[in-house]
């Protein structure tokens, strides 16, 4: 790759800077910072680090809540040239303890509430050298802030990079075995940002404001990069804890215009009454990923909203860059030839699409394969895991692992994940396609269905519902009425288990392995075996 041709992500900060130095960049609270003064604070610390000895391609791990810290280190990361390597802060210390020795970490970042998650590093790790404290160090540990005090007025150039060094060491939540780390690059980046610039939220500008609703270690650190692009402000929500009259409230106080997040969340905040009781008409974009939201939730929300929601459908390896689902592609009206119910959009900006068979072979107009793309938003493969790397991207492709189709038009329909379709019978059954249909009737708030082994059919569904509170309480016979005339039999559960939440990973997605393993915990599946 010509050198020419890619620049150091961290200059779009160095750039904001420059051009707005007086405009707030980050509000947390009563305390705001303007984008000269992150920048000044990112620049003094890449001027300490340095006389540390970390250098370009250094790995730097980070354990720390939403805060100015965790905002601001991508950027030193970045401008050093080195990679961060940010963890989801709710992990326990032995996941944490395994990202910082399998990225081969020198040095952790940590806010000081996680002391448990610093010894179990440094137990485990043979590269690590410093610890940096955001708050109080303990012994052995440098401060954070009186690093970036005693370099303040430092002017750090940003490091030379080529196009496919790696800056950002993207962690996996995995449905199975050990997360891996999925290497994102400058090259890459800088088109991730300006194709999510494009297809997420086009017209934004130094004037509009972002909430950030979930750790800025991933999807939500994605988008702060955009804003911080644009010069747009990111509003930092009080507690780790999420709370829908707090997040509208401050909606209408910053007069917030984009947010990302994913479609439980979207869920909770418009049935909740407070979406009634503050503006929110400043809003432009509500993006919304992780998992296509239902369409019972998807109507609700456009009635409470207004055309504003974002779809987009996208893996960390290719950091979230296959396809889009604009505001005007959204509608109430079923019978509204935009509403597009059941799509997650046309292809990004710059990116193949394609519904791949067992041959790598596209498959024909409406057939179910499996969803592939590529293109530059593509990851360079996963840190130290040749082999996941080689299943991943063969026959030139990435596979995501999903199930879907493909129309006329090119609108992509996700049928589920390919380890969740489950044969009955010698018949294919999708759950996705069921769980729209049940999301439906007034009684059902959440639903997850998923196969097990049966000794008549090969394998059955099981349905576990969160029924809608203040609507009649529902069962299994009403649900199954509820199908009859609109899902052939064969794809109906067979069983139903009605509890009070749905298990949820930090991001607030259902996850559907860890309502398994609560099925066979509590007795409600019998002689499941599991590999």
């Amino acid at each position: 790759m010509n050198p020419a041709q890619v620049m150091n992500l961290g200059r779009l900060l160095t750039q904001t800077a420059r051009l707005f130095p007086d405009h707030v960049g980050l509000i947390s609270g009563d305390h705001s910072w303007t984008w000269s003064q992150i920048n000044a604070r990112v620049d003094a610390m890449v001027s300490a680090l340095r006389a540390l000895g970390i250098k370009r391609g250094d790995k730097i791990l980070m354990q720390s809540r939403n805060n100015l810290q965790s905002f601001e280190f991508g950027w030193v990361a970045f401008k050093l040239g080195c990679v961060w390597v940010p963890t989801n802060f709710r992990l326990t210390p032995p996941e944490v303890a395994y990202l910082g020795a399998s990225s081969g970490s020198v040095a952790m970042v940590v806010e000081d509430i996680f002391p448990e998650h610093t010894d179990a590093v440094q137990a485990e790790s043979t590269t690590l050298r410093h610890i940096i404290s955001i708050g109080t160090p303990r012994a052995g540990e440098r401060s954070y802030e009186a690093m970036v005090a005693e370099h303040m007025g430092a002017s750090s150039a940003e490091e030379t990079v080529a196009h496919d060094d790696p800056l950002w060491y993207f962690y996996t939540s995995g449905t199975t075995g050990k997360p891996k780390a999925g290497i994102l690059t400058h090259g890459q980046m800088a088109f991730v940002v300006t194709n999510h610039l494009a297809d997420l939220i086009p017209g934004t500008y130094e004037t509009d404001r972002s909430i950030v609703v979930a750790p800025l270690s991933h999807g939500a650190g994605i988008h702060a990069l955009l804003n911080v692009a644009r010069g747009a402000a990111s509003i930092l929500l009080p507690s780790e804890r999420f709370d829908p009259q707090t997040f509208w409230q401050l909606v209408e106080h910053h007069r917030v215009t984009n947010l990302f997040t994913v479609p439980t969340i979207v869920k909770m905040l418009v049935e909740h009454p407070a979406v009634d009781q503050y503006d929110h008409s400043s809003l432009r974009y509500v993006i919304y990923a992780g998992a296509p939201m239902y369409r019972a939730d998807q109507k609700l929300a456009l009635q409470k909203l207004g055309k504003v929601l974002v779809q987009y459908f996208g893996l960390g390896e290719v950091t979230g860059n296959i396809t889009v689902l604009p505001p005007h592609m959204h509608a109430t009206d079923d019978d509204d030839p935009n509403a597009n119910i059941g799509s997650c959009g046309r292809a990004r900006t710059g990116m193949d699409v394609a519904i791949l068979d067992h041959q790598y072979q596209p498959v024909q107009v409406g057939e179910i394969g499996e969803i592939c793309c590529r293109g530059p938003a593509v990851f360079e493969g996963y840190f130290g895991n040749p082999e996941a790397t080689a299943k991943a991207l063969r026959g030139g492709w990435f596979h995501t692992g999903d199930l879907g189709r493909m129309d006329a038009r090119g609108l992509l329909y996700i049928t589920g994940r390919e380890s969740d379709m489950y044969i009955s019978g010698g018949s294919n059954v999708y759950p996705r396609e069921v769980e729209e249909v049940l999301l439906t009737h007034p009684g059902v708030g959440e639903i997850a269905i998923l196969g097990v082994p049966d000794e008549k059919w090969g394998e059955i569904g099981v349905a576990v519902v969160v029924r809608r509170p203040g609507t009649a309480p529902v069962d299994g016979a009403a649900l199954l009425g509820h199908l009859d005339g609109r899902c052939a039999k064969y794809r109906w559960p067979r069983l139903f288990f009605f509890w009070d939440t749905m298990p949820k990973s930090g991001y607030g997605k259902i996850v559907k392995k860890d309502i398994l393993r609560q099925l066979i915990e509590r007795g409600d599946i019998k002689d499941l075996s599991i590999t």
